[in-house]
């Protein structure tokens, strides 16, 4: 059984960082595209940061220069380093893996596989 499990989520001070793991575990091969997805309250999905099947980056404009996806295939693990973190990116981040998504790397239906979910909340 594929599953996806995010850890790293917490409460900072804006201006702070937080760096958000995805660990993929039930599969034998590297999804080719993986994502970060945040749904803050009363609103929809959206996507944050996503890998393509070459691994080129693809991030949101609200978060770039801010935030960094990797991804470690040694260990299949996908991060999220968040850095300046601002109040808006309060939110529940997934992260959600597909080996058919690319490239609607940033596009939630595109996904059939994602994690519970972590809760990131950054005070003023």
């Amino acid at each position: 059984q594929i599953e996806l499990m995010e850890s790293g989520g917490g409460s900072v001070q804006a201006g702070g960082s937080l760096r958000l793991s995805c660990a993929v575990s039930g599969v034998t091969f590297n999804f080719h595209c993986m994502a970060w997805f945040r749904q803050a309250l009363g609103q929809d999905r959206e996507g944050v940061a996503g890998l393509d099947g070459g691994g080129t980056p693809t991030y949101a404009d609200s978060v770039k220069g801010r935030f960094t996806i990797s991804k470690d295939n040694a260990k299949n693990i996908l991060y999220l380093q968040m850095n300046s973190l601002k109040p808006e990116d309060t939110a529940i981040y997934y992260c959600a893996a597909d080996p058919f998504a690319c490239p609607l790397v940033m596009v939630v239906d595109a996904y059939n596989y994602w994690g519970q979910g972590t809760q990131v909340t950054v005070s003023s």
